[in-house]
């Protein structure tokens, strides 16, 4: 990968070596996609103070998140089937985000089982979770996370009616594949994707297959997963997901100054602002866009992370500038992952890393606790 040069690099590398299905799962957004270009435009216009003669000889990522040492500001945002971007993409994904000193967080929606990730990696991963009409299941879902001892609960909040994806419908997107004539051409254009997902443990829902009545048929699987999303979630709600899991409570998908108050009240130790990747509701504002508003009302009061449409190391300093105290990447490391495996999200990560690194240098700062709005144009 010594060619790779940018997280660009690496989106077009997985768009070469993994099917339209998978690639277009991860890439594109919902309805017009006016909200996914959103949030990469919005953070492009903010510009940058160059700074010149000052000692940036001691630069220094380092950080913590949630009161734990990170080696940088950057968080592996939840991202379902990664196991079809690439075999065990999921373990591959936290081997690379821990080995890189920062948070994996697994989904819901993975094809890796809990218990698959925490019999293949050393420390402890963050999971998170979607809020099923199905309770029991729920409960049990968080048990395991803590059997696991998995170190924080990530509550996506945003996803109880979900935005239409275009391109998901026109691909017939559906885990595992159905067969037809295109998707085997594809497929057999791909090689090394099909053996390396062959040999992956599976191919399917890992969470949730096995684990509820009557889903052990594929069929049946997909028809529960599509009846579960919960209309009725409230933050009542939150009372009872606290009552069971003891530890670390980050609530994703707040957009709105007034849901942040009302996180507050939860006794969440967190939240990120996002608007789920421009992947839900079309023509929300971007994340960047709100993040200052947020902060200014909560920040004193909870950590504020950020996600939306990073795509480089700059992305992670306006956005921490504008006060997010760090960042989630979740498209930026499945290209990685498409493109090459673990390897693959670890040149993502030393890519952003670095590119951190030289944004702070030409800014005149040297650590991460220094980056605040000073460092931006006015």
């Amino acid at each position: 990968m010594k060619h790779i040069t940018c997280i660009e690099d690496l989106r077009q590398l997985h768009k070469r070596r993994v099917p339209k299905a998978f690639f277009d799962y991860a890439d594109r957004g919902s309805y017009t996609e006016d909200t996914l270009r959103a949030n990469s435009e919005d953070l492009r216009q903010i510009k940058f103070r160059q700074r010149i003669l000052v000692d940036v000889s001691k630069r220094d990522l380092s950080t913590t998140i949630l009161g734990e040492p990170a080696a940088m500001p950057l968080i592996l945002a939840p991202v379902g089937l990664l196991g079809m971007q690439h075999g065990d993409g999921e373990i591959h994904a936290c081997r690379a985000a821990q080995a890189a000193g920062i948070p994996f967080t697994q989904s819901t929606m993975s094809i890796c089982s809990i218990e698959d990730i925490a019999a293949s990696v050393d420390k402890p991963f963050w999971f998170q979770l979607y809020v099923m009409k199905d309770r029991g299941f729920i409960k049990s879902l968080i048990e395991r996370a803590i059997a696991a001892k998995c170190s924080a609960l990530v509550l996506t909040v945003d996803l109880q009616v979900i935005g239409q994806r275009h391109q998901d419908i026109k691909n017939g997107m559906t885990v595992p594949p159905e067969w037809s004539l295109s998707k085997l051409l594809d497929f057999a254009s791909k090689p090394s994707w099909v053996a390396g997902v062959l040999r992956g443990k599976r191919r399917t829902f890992g969470n949730i297959v096995g684990h509820v009545k009557g889903t052990e048929d594929l069929t049946k699987l997909s028809e529960w997963t599509a009846s579960q999303f919960d209309t009725s979630l409230n933050w009542k709600d939150l009372d009872w997901i606290r009552s069971i899991w003891p530890g670390k409570l980050i609530l994703k998908g707040i957009l709105d100054v007034e849901d942040a108050e009302e996180a507050v009240k939860t006794g969440a130790q967190a939240i990120v602002v996002s608007n789920h990747g421009g992947r839900q509701l079309d023509g929300a504002p971007s994340s960047i866009e709100v993040l200052p508003g947020i902060v200014d009302t909560v920040g004193s009061r909870m950590e504020i992370m950020f996600d939306g449409g990073i795509r480089s190391g700059q992305d992670v300093v306006r956005a921490l500038a504008l006060g997010a105290k760090s960042c989630m990447i979740g498209r930026a490391y499945a290209y990685g992952l498409g493109a090459g495996g673990e390897a693959g999200v670890a040149k993502a990560l030393d890519i952003i890393g670095k590119e951190m690194l030289t944004t702070m240098g030409l800014c005149g700062v040297n650590t991460i606790a220094e980056i605040d709005d000073r460092v931006l144009a006015v």
